[in-house]
């Protein structure tokens, strides 16, 4: 059945598994959460954390013992293609359709929000959304509220409701726009009532709902209704003229885009943190270019989105630059100064539609900087407190872009209009959803670049600084060890928390390649951990020329040319940022067959404090860890420098931990971690005031003390 089924459709996927919906026989919340996952699997049938999907079906009364009809709903928040049954809100029916009873008017819908709580059938439900009513009062077994681009380009469209009818004869009822809530479900079940038959609703500017008496009906009634929909448009493209009105100008080449993008990215990052400090996406997708060179972008985009969700994520309207694709921006000061009435323009734009829109109750406005930024030719940057969040908003610009697309072919664009905008941006029950959110941990909105961080200290620094929720960029010359700590971050943090490249600290063009990669990734640079390094460790007389230019090349100059390119990046953003360089011990203290380890190590820790007193002005910190003999997961010790340690110290080099721990104040052995923890420290903002710093880590060695 399954194969014959999948030749129906072209512009969805069909995932039903015969076999795995099988053995759900019986247990109809079970099929919920894999009809549930397998439509959250195609971002064509729904966007990310978009719709929701529910079931009714027969359980005990723990306190009765009898059956009552029981409604599984998606709970607040979640996405339903990785929905699980603690993502869902169990509520008694009869309990919910009684609401009805007490219901005050639209005026008050938001105190029934509360009131659904007096409904939940499990104690371990999660909270029920805004959206619950509309499933609670539609008759149906089964039921799936998406956000289909196909299905709300007719939505949006100017005349949507009449191309809703002639297109499914009738069978698709149509509720005009409202703000979801408790009288949109009443509103559901009047359209039901009086189009008896009927296999779905239409909600203008917003979504679909459909249903069947089985997880397997409602799930191929809702594949059959947004295929025809996407079909529908597909076959009126180009109909009523070129997409979009034709091209207006021409992309850049990729290459180009990447370069231009990557440049212009801190600098955009640095305007849109003036509040907060925000997190990058850059994506130069065929569809953002389609829309953004077009002739009709400048009518369209000013508009705004139709679909609240779409709304929520992607702010009123996107900023876009009146920059060509192939400006030349290599001077930053100019760049800005064109840059910074847009912003000003925009901001006044945000705070004139608070001011005009807001009730007596509303909450203080928010942040008034963009999300998206449009650079024709380029491509499409948004910024948001983190990076999944800075990504999701991105995606659903696009779906944004394809409604605009579909609603242009068959009609024409409509958005929703500005006072319905802000009731949704500013409703107070949005409002307290955001208040609930877990408090930002301390490095959150910050990204940081760690060199020589596939192991040992580098990547206890870069694991610390996840964490404590910075976007990280691992850097290492060793591939292998690289891709290692790429896949432990993957699994650990996941895609959106860190990036990679491998580097080279002695190569001018691997360095500036890096910073162009954390850019795109995310943005920009916040904090730098200049710790890269090797050590070698000869008597005077057994030392070369190239053991001296190497040490001096990798810790010196490497030091020197990451800074340089770290600070170019932290000036265009104007947000501060900081340095940390992984020093030594032996910057301070002397020792035995050391010279040109200890003496490059100096030169470091000079160097420091160089840039410290350059640097202030521009409100970048530049501090120093010194630690001492760090010995876990690093490649030092595999280079010889252990069995030259323990000849200069007459023990042998398994003995090498102890002795070094014994020697100290504390008699402590060192770990990476606790490197971590002091870099940590320095960048948490408890020290935000603090420059040109050196913390000893090393147990306390009296000689390496500072002062």
């Amino acid at each position: 059945m399954s194969a014959n089924v999948t030749t129906r459709f072209s512009h969805v996927s069909y995932l039903w598994d015969e076999k795995k919906a099988k053995a759900l026989a019986g247990d109809e919340v079970g099929l919920l959460i894999y009809r549930s996952n397998i439509l959250g699997a195609d971002l064509r049938l729904t966007n990310y954390g978009g719709g929701n999907t529910s079931c009714k079906a027969m359980a005990k009364d723990p306190l009765t013992g009898k059956e009552t009809e029981v409604m599984w709903v998606k709970g607040s928040g979640g996405d339903i293609g990785t929905l699980k049954r603690s993502g869902l809100a169990a509520l008694y029916v009869d309990r919910l359709l009684a609401l009805k009873n007490i219901y005050r008017g639209i005026e008050h819908e938001d105190e029934m929000v509360e009131l659904f709580y007096h409904c939940i059938y499990d104690l371990a439900s999660k909270a029920p959304s805004i959206d619950t009513a509309l499933h609670g009062f539609l008759p149906f077994k089964h039921i799936d509220h998406l956000h289909p681009d196909a299905a709300i380009a007719i939505a949006a469209a100017k005349d949507g409701k009449k191309i809703t009818k002639e297109l499914f004869n009738g069978t698709i009822g149509w509720v005009e726009w409202q703000r979801p809530g408790f009288d949109l479900g009443l509103k559901l079940k009047q359209c039901l009532d009086e189009n008896p038959g009927i296999r779905g609703i239409m909600l203008g500017s917003h979504g679909l709902f459909t249903w069947g008496d089985t997880a397997y009906e409602s799930y191929i009634n809702t594949l059959e209704v947004i295929e025809r929909c996407a079909q529908y448009l597909e076959d009126n493209y180009g109909k009523r003229g070129p997409v979009f009105g034709g091209a207006k100008i021409v992309s850049a080449p990729k290459e180009k885009r990447m370069q231009q993008a990557a440049q212009i990215a801190p600098v955009l990052r640095g305007f849109c943190s003036r509040e907060t400090h925000m997190i990058g996406h850059f994506t130069d997708d065929d569809r953002v270019l389609e829309f953004i060179n077009a002739k009709d972008q400048e009518r369209l985009a000013p508009m705004g989105t139709s679909c609240p969700d779409h709304f929520l994520r992607t702010k009123i309207s996107p900023l876009v630059l009146d920059i060509k694709p192939d400006a030349d921006l290599s001077d930053v000061k100019s760049i800005r100064e064109k840059l910074a009435p847009a912003f000003e323009s925009y901001c006044q734009m945000y705070k004139d539609y608070y001011d005009t829109c807001k009730h007596p109750n509303s909450p203080a406005m928010r942040d008034p900087n963009p999300v998206v930024i449009l650079y024709p030719g380029v491509g499409m940057f948004t910024f948001a407190k983190n990076k999944q969040t800075a990504r999701v908003a991105a995606e659903f610009y696009i779906n944004a872009i394809n409604v605009m697309k579909g609603a242009e072919a068959v009609s024409a664009y409509t958005s929703l209009p500005r006072q319905e905008a802000f009731n949704i941006e500013y409703w107070l029950l949005e409002e307290a959803k955001l208040q609930r959110m877990p408090k930002p941990k301390a490095l959150s909105g910050k990204i940081a670049m760690v060199t020589g961080s596939a192991g040992g200290i580098g990547k206890a620094i870069a694991k610390k600084f996840a964490e404590e929720g910075a976007c990280v960029i691992l850097c290492d010359n060793d591939q292998g060890r690289l891709k290692e700590a790429e896949a432990e971050f993957k699994k650990e943090y996941g895609d959106d928390a860190f990036s990679s490249t491998l580097m080279d600290v002695t190569s001018k063009q691997q360095i500036e390649a890096s910073m162009a990669i954390a850019a795109l990734a995310f943005g920009g640079m916040d904090i730098i951990v200049n710790n890269a390094g090797l050590s070698i460790s000869k008597p005077l007389e057994e030392h070369t020329e190239k053991d001296w230019d190497l040490l001096y090349d990798v810790l010196v100059k490497g030091q020197f040319l990451v800074t340089q390119a770290c600070v170019s990046t932290m000036r265009k953003q104007h947000l501060g940022g900081d340095i940390i360089n992984i020093v030594s011990k032996n910057a301070l203290v002397s020792g035995p067959n050391n010279a040109g380890y200890g003496s490059a190590k100096a030169a470091q820790l000079h160097l420091s404090r160089l840039n410290s007193a350059e640097l202030g002005s521009d409100k970048i910190r530049v501090n120093v860890i010194n630690p001492d003999a760090v010995i876990a997961d690093s490649k030092i010790w595999a280079s010889g420098w252990a069995e030259g340690r323990a000849k200069a110290y007459g023990v042998k080099v398994e003995e090498l931990p102890e002795f070094y721990a014994k020697r100290t104040l504390l008699n402590e052995i060192i770990l990476p971690g606790d490197i971590a923890n002091a870099c940590f420290a320095l960048v948490s903002g408890l020290l935000k005031k603090s420059t040109g710093n050196v913390i000893n880590v090393d147990g306390g060695i009296a000689a390496g003390f500072v002062r």
